[in-house]
């Protein structure tokens, strides 16, 4: 099996790496993950493109969105944060450095750090309800701050790339959002694929986090 595909496919396995500086957050976390036959644990150095890295602390401080960017940027991992708390001026840092996920530590049972690495693996956003709802006010405070400046450029998004990814932030998945839409899952999965790439995006939640901040969702 190569580790490159990240996918949850029926019969593959999502390779994992649990990265915390608190060894009892370690074996707590690979005990819980240990149980799923979906889940394939690696050792920390054995980050490919694919691989979804669990990220383990208190908050997102600065040493953690390095390693964020590391993981993500340059060893081509997908991102789940577990953490206690994600203060306002940490908002847009840790959409913009790649996190699909994100599960606070209180909620964080085998079942939800599960379907975090789910998510995180097909390149969906997984992101609480009320850090969500945060995220929106604050790029809506960034929207009206730009508001007096009309050269800023635009996404060039397109309505059926903007119907999808106001769905996206609602918190549907692939299926709901064809069934929503009257689509194929394929063809969400190239609306979301396409927009990503072409406005180089890492995952569905910087892509939502792009488009409220350009006015489209």
């Amino acid at each position: 099996m190569e580790a490159g595909s990240g996918s949850a496919d029926p019969g593959q396995r999502i390779p994992v790496v649990v990265h915390t500086a608190d060894p009892i957050s370690r074996a707590g976390a690979v005990s819980q993950l240990r149980q799923h036959p979906a889940v394939e644990l690696r050792e920390g150095t054995e980050v490919r493109p694919g691989t979804v890295a669990v990220l383990i602390g208190e908050t997102p401080d600065e040493p953690m969105l390095a390693q964020l960017r590391r993981l993500v940027r340059s060893e081509g991992a997908r991102a789940v944060l577990v953490v206690s708390a994600v203060r306002e001026a940490e908002l847009l840092d840790v959409i913009e450095c790649g996190v699909g996920a994100v599960v606070w530590r209180h909620e964080a049972t085998a079942h939800r750090l599960l379907q975090a690495v789910l998510a995180a693996s097909r390149g969906d956003g997984d992101l609480p309800a009320d850090l969500l709802g945060r995220l929106m006010t604050q790029v809506g405070t960034l929207q009206r701050s730009a508001a007096g400046h009309p050269g800023t450029p635009t996404s060039g998004l397109v309505a059926r790339e903007v119907d999808v990814l106001r769905l996206v932030a609602e918190g549907l998945d692939t299926g709901e959002i064809a069934g929503k839409l009257s689509y194929s899952e394929r063809t969400v999965k190239n609306v979301m694929h396409g927009l990503t790439t072409r406005l180089h995006l890492r995952n569905r939640a910087h892509a939502v986090a792009y488009a409220l901040r350009e006015g489209y969702i």
